[in-house]
């Protein structure tokens, strides 16, 4: 018995000196490992086959739209130079995600350096908040447009244009760069093992052994004084639209109006709405709701609001289906 107890105590005091070991050493050179959509890898094969069909739809459809635009004179207005960086944005979101994710979903490569893996995190949330401020300057534009038509030309002139895209990247670089430093700043100790299909904020702080309460503030206030303020001034905006639209003396000045606004609030729904469902279902959805569908549908809001803007858009715009056909019909023509 006496032998038993000592062999017990040796165990006890090596096990102990491995986790002291591993909490005390630093994981971040490991990397992390991504592990696509946790209780679906069975599916993953056939899960790629959709996001792949929408991803070459997304780059396809915003590469036509970016190109119209640009080929085509007509289209040289600030409704339309905003609608491409919004189209350029998409692109740049759904790349930043979709290549990895589906490198892992064919391939199994799940590995990602732990540098790789803030960068990719960095871009996912700048481009976010890119896209909301790229939505409110289309706000903007329209409440401008309605409600002083007169005054649309002087307001929004090309240097002007060029100051509200300084700002919205500038905006998004302050926001998110401290992030970068939040998360170096931690320690970590753990297997890096992140149940996504790319690196996000709170994600990779999850994995720290230290204290992330900074981290989560952070986040909560970044998110607040980006996207939740550009909601707040896009309803503004609108509110303001609704009144003037309601005040125009004829019936078919209204309709056009309003039809003119309809594809930006398609857009705008299609692209908060999924985002805040997939925020508010992760933050208090808890253990009701699986964790694959928080996965999932992270993974669709990248793909499918920026696959349907060009064919809202292209559908709903007499000026964007013209400037293709004539871009396609007489590419020379179009040019000049």
């Amino acid at each position: 018995m006496a032998q038993v107890r000592a062999l017990y105590k040796i165990t006890a005091l090596l096990s102990a000196n491995s986790i002291a070991a591993v909490n005390n050493s630093d994981t971040r050179m490991a990397g992390c490992f991504l592990t696509g959509i946790p209780g679906l890898e069975h599916l993953h094969i056939w899960l790629s086959i959709p996001f792949c069909i929408m991803y070459i739809a997304v780059l396809a459809g915003n590469g036509i739209l970016i190109c119209v635009i640009l080929s085509q004179a007509i289209l040289h207005e600030p409704m339309y130079i905003f609608l491409s960086m919004l189209a350029s944005a998409d692109v740049l979101l759904s790349t930043a995600t979709m290549p990895k994710a589906l490198a892992n979903f064919w391939l199994g490569y799940s590995h990602i350096s732990f540098d790789g893996c803030l960068t990719q995190m960095f871009f996912i949330h700048f481009l976010f908040v890119a896209d909301s401020a790229v939505l409110l300057a289309m706000a903007f534009d329209r409440y401008v447009a309605i409600c002083s038509p007169l005054r649309y030309v002087m307001i929004l002139t090309s240097k002007v244009i060029g100051k509200i895209t300084a700002a919205a990247l500038s905006r998004s670089f302050i926001i998110m760069f401290p992030a970068i430093f939040l998360l170096k700043r931690l320690h970590y100790c753990r297997i890096n093992t992140i149940a996504h299909t790319f690196c996000e904020h709170m994600g990779i702080a999850h994995l720290s052994c230290s204290d992330i309460s900074i981290n989560v503030w952070y986040g909560l206030a970044a998110a607040l004084l980006s996207t939740g303020l550009d909601i707040i001034l896009i309803t503004v905006s609108y509110i303001h639209i609704l009144q003037a639209v309601f005040r125009l003396p004829s019936k078919d000045a209204r309709y056009k109006a309003l039809s003119t606004c309809g594809s930006h609030v398609c857009v705008i729904l299609l692209f908060y709405i999924p985002a805040l469902f997939s925020v508010f279902a992760y933050r208090f959805g808890g253990k009701r709701i699986p964790r694959y569908v928080h996965i999932l549908l992270a993974n669709l809001y990248v793909v499918i609001p920026p696959m349907l803007n060009p064919i809202i858009y292209g559908v709903r715009t007499k000026q964007i289906l013209e400037g293709a056909k004539q871009m396609f019909s007489n590419p020379a023509k179009g040019s000049k």
